[in-house]
């Protein structure tokens, strides 16, 4: 351990002294005034690229980029580029009038001409990105754009406040890879696999960040735990294992998320096949009452306590505590006899060997998780202890994500959502959506569930769609909670835990998305030293 331990000081301080300036000359992170400088490890390497046509910054600011809306710490949808929004009494034209005095780093002036370039170029990148309801846009001069929705979509705001505005004269095929943007910061260097540089941008238009130098580095968890003990970086983003570790000059910082894991459950009996001849469904989990006792009998409290010392929530469903979250989801959990009782009314009756069987099949499958990742192997491997008094078997497997595209149909798999997006609640849990990529590959399906959502998607604001998606939750008699048809059983939402530099403040925290890219970023603008 010892020598791992100097191994990764040598590697950062190595690191640190790979930049080099605009003649040459290299110079470490720590060369610079630090008070105007910053060096984070807080999360791994965007593997493609800086493009917000892409994805970029669709789980935090993207950085070197503007948006034309965004929200603040209570979801509020607030102006960034845009000055006013608006939308047709149809729903299906949005008009967005931009500000005049925006500049890209380079210098040259941000125009509606380069906000028609952006989305007609994210609607046909073929992408994580879905414009495919954007029939058009286009501009009106120089400051007004006009966006035509083949049908009214309430979420179309949350676009509009994810996806970061690029230069139609600079983008090219590599511009993943040199980015330029409006946004706080400017792209300066990229060593893949190792870290990023970043300038303050002088042309920015907005509150001007504290800092103007910024350094990323891209460290295994150990490595990241090793610099934040060494000196080497401001802030660290860690698991919560090491949360409890005693780290001189930095303090721990916690906060709240939607990062959640959950078990997804085969919804259909199994016999169904992909059209490439993967095997769908599973004949234990198709069973209303094993999904619901597993619900019921599964102690969230414990989990949290025992898997991340203490460092997140107990999760119910994919959107706990966002404003589009039906409260009434939540269950009582922890009840092992009323889980049994379930079980038993079902017909699920010990075989006298401790596992329940009904109509001739056991109540037992395998628990697929991917391999490498730590907080789900013992998650599942908790969770299996956890149900076996019930009377139900479970194998808890590691598996490569290629070997889990391969299975996930017909097995149950320990997964991760959490966004600032309610669509990706219809993306997990509407009939359209079975089968495609990683979102309802349980083949879930509810007519009124879909019913909601698709009043949910029509509605003309975020207030009324969110009463959908909260009856699409639940509505006192079906939805896609555990209250409901149980599809999933959401175990935990797990907190972000970072060691803070003592003296450098990063402002207020809305509850943070999924842990991909780096959600931290998004008050960037707020950070700042103790004077």
């Amino acid at each position: 351990m010892k020598i791992r331990i100097v191994f990764i000081f040598l590697f950062l301080s190595s690191l640190v002294m790979a930049c080099s300036d605009e003649n040459g000359k290299e110079f470490s992170a720590r060369d610079v005034d630090t008070k105007s400088s910053l060096v984070l490890a807080i999360g791994g390497e965007p593997e493609d690229g800086f493009d917000p046509t892409t994805g970029w910054g669709r789980y935090g600011s993207p950085l070197f980029q503007s948006t034309l809306l965004t929200y603040d710490q209570d979801f509020t949808i607030q102006n960034d580029l845009a000055t006013t929004y608006k939308v047709s009494d149809d729903g299906r034209k949005w008009t967005v009038t931009i500000r005049k005095d925006v500049m890209f780093s380079d210098g040259e002036a941000l125009t509606a001409e380069d906000v028609v370039f952006t989305y007609k170029t994210a609607k046909t990148s073929g992408s994580v990105i879905d414009l495919d309801n954007l029939e058009k846009v286009e501009k009106t001069g120089d400051d007004t754009i006009h966006f035509y929705l083949k049908k009214p979509e309430s979420t179309f705001i949350y676009l509009l406040s994810t996806i970061g505005i690029v230069p139609k004269h600079a983008y090219d095929q590599d511009y993943n890879e040199n980015p330029i943007g409006s946004g706080p910061f400017e792209f300066v260097q990229w060593d893949k696999g190792q870290q990023l540089i970043v300038k303050e941008n002088e042309y920015y238009y907005g509150e001007k960040p504290s800092f103007k130098n910024l350094t990323f580095l891209f460290l295994s968890e150990d490595a990241t735990f090793a610099a934040a003990k060494s000196g080497e970086v401001d802030i660290a983003a860690v698991p919560p294992t090491y949360a409890k570790e005693d780290v001189p000059g930095m303090r721990i910082e916690t906060w709240k998320s939607v990062d959640n894991r959950g078990i997804m459950f085969p919804f259909v009996p199994a016999g169904e096949k992909t059209k490439e001849g993967v095997a769908v469904g599973n004949d234990v989990t198709a069973d209303k009452a094993i999904r619901q006792a597993i619900n019921v009998g599964i102690d969230r409290q414990a989990l949290v306590d025992g898997i991340l010392d203490g460092y997140g929530t107990p999760a119910y469903t994919a959107a706990d505590r966002l404003p589009w979250w039906n409260p009434d989801t939540v269950i009582e959990d922890g009840d092992m006899e009323r889980a049994k009782d379930m079980l038993e009314d079902a017909g699920w009756i010990d075989n006298g060997n401790g596992i329940r069987e009904k109509n001739g099949i056991q109540a037992a499958f395998t628990l697929l998780y991917p391999a490498g990742d730590q907080l789900r192997q013992s998650l599942s491997i908790a969770f299996a202890d956890m149900i076996r008094p019930l009377g139900i078997d479970v194998k808890a497997e590691g598996k490569s994500w290629r070997d889990i595209e391969k299975l996930m149909y017909s097995h149950p798999v320990m997964m991760g959502w959490g966004s600032h997006d309610p669509l990706e609640l219809y993306n997990l849990f509407s009939s359209n959506t079975r089968g495609i990529g990683h979102y309802n590959s349980n083949y879930y399906s509810n007519q009124t569930v879909d019913a909601y959502m698709e009043k949910a998607l029509r509605a003309r604001n975020e207030k009324e769609a969110n009463q959908y998606w909260q009856k699409a939750q639940w509505d006192g008699e079906t939805g896609f909670s555990a209250q409901g048809d149980a599809p999933w059983a959401w175990l935990v939402n797990v907190d972000h835990v970072y060691y803070v530099r003592e003296g450098l403040h990063i402002g207020e925290q809305k509850i943070q998305p999924h842990g991909h890219g780096w959600p931290l970023t998004d008050s960037i603008a707020q950070w700042e030293w103790d004077e």
